[in-house]
């Protein structure tokens, strides 16, 4: 157990010592494959990335910048958190919080301060002994009062007393119940689940509302490519982990070309160590971020040839992605010493660029129709809650860029074209569900169980990752709620909720108890750890007995307060699993 270490700036050096050493106003270093010591706040960052899903539930690494904050400082994007990992980039910054004063630190005190009360086995054996205890007493007094009517001396009468109600105490109903949790406990542990608690067991069997979570446990918390949009038509990739991409078919026209872009206008790659070209495509790390990850995994799963396509087509000159220009393009020379043109990013900027489209292997001049296909497909996915790249090309004319032309972007311009380009296609990506899960909540729905999704990623996301799975209904209208939207004071049929986490910020009790009697399908989106903790409250006081599954740190609360917590064993945090009465 090696203590994390952090690098600080004292007396004008840069040292290292122990996070545990770290006071408020130090200044720290932190870079890619770092964990952050404390809480900082960023006052110079270089391509800042972290990844913040274990506390807010997004799957995209954060971009972190030193101007720009926001008054929920969960969403505050110059913060860097304490034990979250920074993906990529450098940057310097203050820290302000440390030890149990930081984020995590007060999510670990308010989960040590919750007391999860009694579970319904609990609460049924104490019912049951008080009634047997009764029975026992009163029956005892008859005997006492009758024998006492025959003639019998007093302390024949007491021992006649103490015989009765001892005989009425079910001695074996401790090892009874003990043995068949214990037993049922055995079984599940053989289906990959741990039970910690075996009172957890019975309050498995009585659960009437599950509130999940969905980062890492609806979902795979992995970026994956979902959809393409090729010869202006979309095209959707079956994104299950095991059969990835086996509906689509490698020879469409078009995809040799998109194909090409997204393997070589990319900085990722698989991480060289052979234990990880060992494993399925879509388990292999990558150094890289998330998106980058993404784009690679799906080229590879369809193409398996990223190696040899880098190495017959090498990489002359990159201009990387930056928040300014919204693009990553690259030059690239081929065997004939011809130059290819590759770049990638935000696709109303690079569609910007270009004057061609390419529609089922032929170029096309880009006109209105094709501007309006564009915009429509981009809308789609957007309103799917899936990120959204476009992949352009251009074939550089081998008189003006011979073999060996040194290119160069030293200037404010770089020397050779960035517009006129070939419109190529569109990827677009979200963190899928997992494959089971589609058929576990239906099964859910059936038994009489409802499944709430609450989650700390965007509402537009939570809710189409809802419908896939099927909280929500897709015949069903949907309510998302801003500060305006009133709640409700009678059952709504047909209608589903989304409820972002700033709306529930100045709630009382009384209106979350309104909205879960209004709705039946509801989506909390956008929660912090409390109010995630207010949500379980709120179902509890409706009488339900309540399941909490989750695998961030943010879900820990939750999970202590359900009457049963689910904790994933492979991704979740081990605040979680400490929390939990169950792991998967």
């Amino acid at each position: 157990m090696i203590p994390p270490k952090a690098r600080v700036l004292r007396e004008g050096k840069v040292i290292d010592i122990d996070a545990a050493e770290l006071v408020v106003g130090d200044i720290v270093d932190i870079q890619g494959g770092d964990k952050t010591p404390a809480d900082i706040r960023i006052i110079q960052s270089h391509g800042l990335k972290v990844d913040n899903s274990s506390l807010t539930g997004e799957s995209v690494p954060v971009a972190i910048k030193p101007d720009t904050q926001d008054p929920n400082h969960m969403e505050s994007k110059n913060l860097a958190f304490y034990s979250t990992n920074v993906v990529e980039g450098k940057g310097r910054g203050v820290v302000i919080k440390t030890g149990d004063d930081t984020v995590m630190g007060s999510i670990a005190g308010l989960v040590a301060g919750l007391d999860s009360g009694q579970t319904p086995i609990n609460k049924e054996i104490q019912s049951f002994v008080r009634l047997i205890s009764a029975i026992a007493i009163f029956i005892g007094v008859v005997f006492f009062i009758i024998a006492m009517v025959m003639g019998y001396t007093w302390i024949e009468a007491v021992i006649f007393f103490i015989g009765i109600i001892v005989a009425n105490v079910p001695e074996g109903l401790l090892i009874t119940v003990t043995v068949t949790l214990t037993l049922t406990a055995k079984r599940m542990a053989s289906k990959n689940c741990l039970v910690k608690n075996l009172e957890g067991v019975e309050t498995l069997g009585s659960t009437s509302v599950i509130c999940s979570d969905k980062t890492g446990t609806l979902t795979q918390n992995k970026m994956t490519v979902a959809n393409m949009w090729l010869n202006m038509k979309m095209i959707s990739l079956e994104t299950g982990k095991m059969n990835y991409g086996e509906n689509f078919d490698p020879r469409t026209p078009g995809w040799e070309e998109l194909g090409n872009i997204a393997c070589l206008c990319s900085n990722s790659d698989f991480v060289d160590v052979k234990e990880n070209w060992q494993k399925p495509v879509n388990d292999r790390a990558v150094d890289g971020d998330a998106t980058e990850a993404g784009i690679l995994k799906c080229y590879e799963c369809l193409m398996g040839d990223t190696s040899k396509k880098r190495k017959t087509n090498p990489k002359v000159i990159d201009i990387p992605f930056n928040s300014r220009n919204k693009y990553q393009a690259s030059v690239h020379q081929d065997d004939e010493g011809k130059h290819l043109l590759v770049m990638k990013g935000a696709p109303e900027i690079v569609f910007a660029k270009c004057e061609t489209i390419l529609v089922d292997g032929e170029d096309v001049m880009i006109d209105e129709t094709t501007r309006k296909g564009f915009r429509e497909a981009c809308e789609k996915l957007a309103g799917m809650g899936q990120r959204v790249l476009a992949f352009v090309d251009l074939h550089l004319d081998s008189s003006k860029f011979p073999p060996g032309y040194d290119f160069s972007t030293d200037d404010e311009e770089p020397n050779f074209p960035l517009d006129k380009l070939r419109f190529v296609g569109l990827l677009s990506m979200i963190d899928p569900p997992k494959a089971s899960v589609p058929d576990a909540v239906a099964k859910c729905r059936s038994a009489g169980i409802k499944v709430i999704m609450v989650t700390g990623d965007h509402p537009i996301t939570a809710q189409a990752i809802a419908k896939e799975v099927g909280i929500i209904s897709s015949k069903n209208v949907l309510i998302i709620f801003d500060s305006l939207t009133p709640i409700p004071n009678s059952p709504q049929p047909g209608v589903s909720a989304c409820v972002p986490g700033y709306v529930m910020t100045d709630w009382e009790e009384a209106d979350l108890d309104k909205l879960i009697r209004s709705f039946t399908e509801i989506v909390f989106a956008r929660t912090s750890p409390q109010q995630k903790l207010f949500i379980v409250e709120g179902y509890q006081r409706a009488g339900n007995v309540v399941a909490v599954t989750g695998d961030g740190v943010n879900d820990s609360p939750a999970l202590k307060k359900a009457d049963i917590g689910v904790a994933m064993g492979i991704a979740g945090s081990e605040v979680s699993k400490e929390a939990a009465d169950m792991i998967l």
